[in-house]
C-alpha cells in the first residue's frame, strides 16, 4: 500500500514539526514484523466485519479465515486480542441500527483528505453513521505505546476526509472517533461537532501546506520518536540533550530538583541514545561508513553446544548421569502460552496455579494512573517507634 507524503498516520509528527515530512522522505521505508503483525491484525479483523456486514458470505468467510490461520503471525491471542476491536464496532453498529435503520457501516474506506493535505488520503479501519452521527473507529494493534483518541489528528483528519466525501448522503451533526487498542490502553474516545472539526481542519491546512513545501520551523518532541530522520536530527538531539545542557545551580552536586528533571526524560534519552549506537553500527557494517574514533570488533561469543544428543552420549560414555546432563523439563511462560491457548483460555484453566506477586518498585512520573507504593516495613517501623 502507497502513502501520501503527509500521511495520516505520520499527522502527530508533521503538525508538530512540518518540516519534518520531507526531511523523512531522505530516508527509506523500513518494516519490522511489528508492523507486519499490526497489517495481519487489521487484515483478520477486516474479515471479520466484512463477513458480520454480510458483504462476504460464509463461504468465502471460511475460506479466508482458513488462509490467515496458515499465516506465521496467527495466533489465539491475536485472534482475542482482534475480536475485543470487531466486538465494540459490532455493537456500536447495532445499537446505532436500534436508533437509526438506515445506519451505515463502512469498513477500509478510502477517504480524501486533499481539501486540507495536498495529495492527502488514508484508509479508516470502520467508519458508522446513524442518527446525525458519524464515528471513526480505529484499531491499533501494538503494545509499545498508548494512542489516545483525544486531540489525535490521524484519526481527525480520517473524519475530515469522511466528512467531506460522505456529508451530500447523510446529514452529519458531529463526530466521534474511537481507538480501540486491546493490549495497551483499551477504548479511548473523543467527540466533536462537524462545526469544531471543520475549525480544526482549517488550522491543520496552514500547516500541511508548509510541510508539504518543507518549509516551517522544526520543534522537536516526543512525537520526533519514530520520526525517520530522528537519529541524526541536531534538533531532536538538541532536545534530547537540553535537561543535562542547563547550567545547575551548583556547580559540584545536583539539586532534588534537577534530578528530578533528569529523571523525567532518563528513559526517552537512554532509548534515544541506544538508537543512535544502533543506526551508527548499521551504516558502519553495511555502507562502511567509518566513524572517527572508533571501530568494528568482534563482540562477546557465547559459547554453545550444537548437538545436544551427541554431547550426551559422550558425557554418559564418561561416567555421566541424567541427572549431572539433562535439566528437567521447563514450562513456557506465560506470555508465550497465551499467544498459544489465548489469553482468556489461560486465565480459565490456570487460575489456580497462576500467582501475581508484587512488582518491584520503579521510578515513574506523576502523570502514571497505577497507585502510589508505599514501603510496609517503614510503615511498620514507625508504627513501632510511634507507639513506643
Amino acid at each position: 500500500m502507497s502513502h501520501a507524503i503527509l500521511a495520516p498516520s505520520a499527522a502527530h509528527r508533521w503538525v508538530n514539526c512540518p518540516p519534518s515530512a520531507r526531511l523523512e522522505e531522505k530516508f527509506p521505508d523500513t518494516s519490522s514484523e511489528v508492523a507486519e503483525e499490526g497489517t495481519f491484525a487489521h487484515k483478520f479483523a477486516e474479515i471479520n466485519l466484512s463477513h458480520f456486514n454480510k458483504e462476504i458470505d460464509d463461504k468465502e468467510f471460511s475460506a479466508e479465515i482458513s488462509k490467515l490461520k496458515e499465516n506465521k503471525f496467527y495466533s489465539f491471542g491475536l485472534e482475542e486480542y482482534v475480536e475485543e476491536y470487531t466486538n465494540v464496532v459490532m455493537d456500536k453498529f447495532l445499537k446505532a441500527k436500534e436508533i437509526d435503520k438506515g445506519a451505515a457501516l463502512l469498513l477500509e474506506q478510502k477517504v480524501d483528505i486533499s481539501d486540507y493535505v495536498p495529495q492527502g488520503y488514508g484508509h479508516a479501519d470502520a467508519i458508522i453513521i446513524a442518527d446525525g452521527t458519524m464515528e471513526i473507529c480505529d484499531l491499533k494493534y501494538g503494545a509499545g505505546v498508548k494512542v489516545d483518541a483525544k486531540n489525535n489528528p490521524q484519526l481527525r483528519l480520517y473524519a475530515l476526509g469522511a466528512y467531506s466525501e460522505l456529508n451530500f448522503l447523510y446529514e452529519i451533526e458531529k463526530v466521534t472517533v474511537t481507538i480501540v487498542q486491546p493490549r495497551n490502553g483499551g477504548l479511548s474516545g473523543e467527540t466533536l461537532s462537524t462545526e469544531e472539526l471543520l475549525q480544526w481542519g482549517e488550522k491543520v491546512k496552514r500547516i500541511a501546506e508548509l510541510a508539504f513545501k518543507g518549509e516551517g520551523e522544526f520543534k522537536a518532541g516526543e512525537h520526533c520518536k519514530f520520526c525517520k530522520a530522528a537519529n541524526v536530527c541536531k534538533h531532536f538531539a538538541d532536545y534530547q540533550l537540553e535537561v543535562v545542557k542547563d547550567d545547575f545551580d551548583d556547580p559540584d552536586l545536583l539539586s532534588d530538583d534537577e534530578i528530578s528533571q533528569i529523571l523525567g526524560r532518563a528513559d526517552s534519552i537512554i532509548k534515544w541514545l541506544n538508537n543512535v549506537k544502533d543506526f551508527a553500527l548499521k551504516e558502519a557494517i553495511e555502507k562502511n561508513k567509518h566513524w572517527k574514533g572508533f571501530k568494528i570488533v568482534e563482540g562477546r561469543s557465547v559459547r554453545k553446544i550444537i548437538d545436544e544428543e551427541k554431547a550426551a552420549s559422550i558425557l554418559k560414555a564418561n561416567g555421566g548421569s541424567d541427572n549431572q546432563i539433562w535439566k528437567p523439563q521447563e514450562i513456557l511462560g506465560l506470555t508465550a502460552l497465551e499467544k498459544t491457548f489465548g489469553k482468556k483460555k489461560i486465565s480459565e484453566w490456570l487460575s489456580e496455579v497462576i500467582q501475581k506477586p508484587p512488582g518491584n518498585p520503579v521510578l515513574v512520573p506523576e502523570s502514571d494512573k497505577r497507585d502510589e507504593w508505599h514501603n510496609v516495613k517503614s510503615d511498620f517501623d514507625n508504627l513501632g517507634a510511634g507507639g513506643g
